[in-house]
Formats: structure tokens, sequence, C-alpha cells
């Protein structure tokens, strides 16, 4: 089974909950090479959405946060090029009340909340799964299927149509992998070191294909 924690839980907490659980961080405090699931890790190339798209940008949260318009400023192109993780986010301190997110770097229609996160967010990380991360993808398939797998966020909203809370992408990452990829394949002999690396950490631990993708949607 795929679980979906919240990472500021305390380890022990999740240990007594899921003994023999792998227990990842995804988030971008994560290892190498889980990290590379957080919408803020700079994969380079991603094309910003509408598609067929003329831009790019480093990470899925450089294009939701750059497509921002606020009261006292539009789209920020900058956003599109961090490399760092560091300084994405945009605030409503800073720059007033959020008016919606552009559709597309030179589109003029302003998109609202819900139509935001599953046009721009939802498809741009759809497609950093399906072009950026299959070999992860394949090892937690592999993890999933042998014992159970918890996955670590900030959040942990997993309901695609609850616009109260912010989206887990680790609920994503899990929906991702139960709808479209239910049989386990063969791993290579790369994933299988990677399987050996992680649970050699876990076990310390302890002791101390493209942009339209129906399972996200």
């Amino acid at each position: 089974m795929i679980y979906v924690e919240n990472k500021k839980k305390k380890e022990k907490t999740l240990l007594q909950k899921y003994p023999n659980a792998l227990i990842l961080d995804i988030t971008s405090k994560g290892e190498q090479p889980w990290v590379k699931l957080s919408p803020f890790y700079p994969h380079g190339n991603i094309p910003i959405p509408p598609y067929p798209s003329n831009y790019c940008a480093m990470s899925i949260e450089g294009i939701w946060q750059g497509l921002k318009v606020f009261e006292t400023e539009d789209i920020d192109l900058s956003k599109f090029e961090i490399e760092n993780m560091e300084g994405i986010k945009r605030t409503v301190r800073k720059f007033g009340k959020p008016l919606g997110h552009r559709n597309g770097v030179d589109g003029k229609e302003l998109l609202d909340y819900p139509t935001a996160r599953k046009e721009i967010y939802l498809r741009a990380y759809a497609w950093v799964l399906d072009n950026k991360v299959n070999d992860i993808l394949e090892a937690l398939k592999y993890f999933a299927a042998t014992q159970d797998l918890v996955l670590l966020d900030y959040n942990t909203n997993e309901d695609l149509e609850n616009f109260t809370k912010p989206l887990s992408h680790a609920g994503l990452v899990k929906k991702y992998l139960i709808k479209k990829y239910p049989v386990l394949a063969t791993l290579t002999f790369e994933q299988k070191k990677v399987e050996h690396k992680v649970k050699n950490r876990t076990k310390s631990t302890n002791k101390k294909k493209k942009d339209n993708l129906p399972s996200l949607f």
C-alpha cells in the first residue's frame, strides 16, 4: 500500500504507525533521487502550459508561481529560470491580492484557482512524471509491490476536487503509480542499485506520453 503523510510528523510516530514501511521524503528537502519528485526540483526544459508551448521552465513550482497575477504584479518570467529551488514563491504580503493565473506566458485570459490547478499545475506535474523521472517511478512501483510505502509531503490533501487546501504532490505520485502503472515492471540494473541503496539507508534511519495524463485528472 502507498500512504501519504506529513513530513513534519515525528519519525517515531511514523514508525509506530507503519512498522514495516519504507518511508521516503519527496519534498525539496529530501535526498537524491527522491527530491526529483518535488515540484521545486529544477529538471529544466519543462513545457509551460497550455500546450503546444514555445516556453519552458526549470521547475513545476517555477511555472505555477511565474504565471500568477497579483493586484500590483503581472507574471514573473524570472521564476521560470530558478535552479536552486530558492526564492520561487510569490506572496500576497508583497504583491497584494492574487487575481488568478495567466493562461500561458502570452495568454490574455486569467484562470481562477480551480481551473489553473487543473490546467497548469497538474499538467506540468504530469509531464514531469512522464518524461523526467521514469527510473524513480519504476523503483517506487517495486517498493510498493513488496512492502508498505510512505511518501512524505508538507501537504496531505489528495483530493483533486478539494480546493480549500494545497494539493499534495505526494498524492499525485500515489495516483500516478496506482492508476497508470498497476502492473509491476521488471527493474533494470540501475533501478536495483537504487533499491539496494534506499533499503540500506532506511534500515539505518530506523535504528536511529505526454501532457494529458488521465491518472491525474
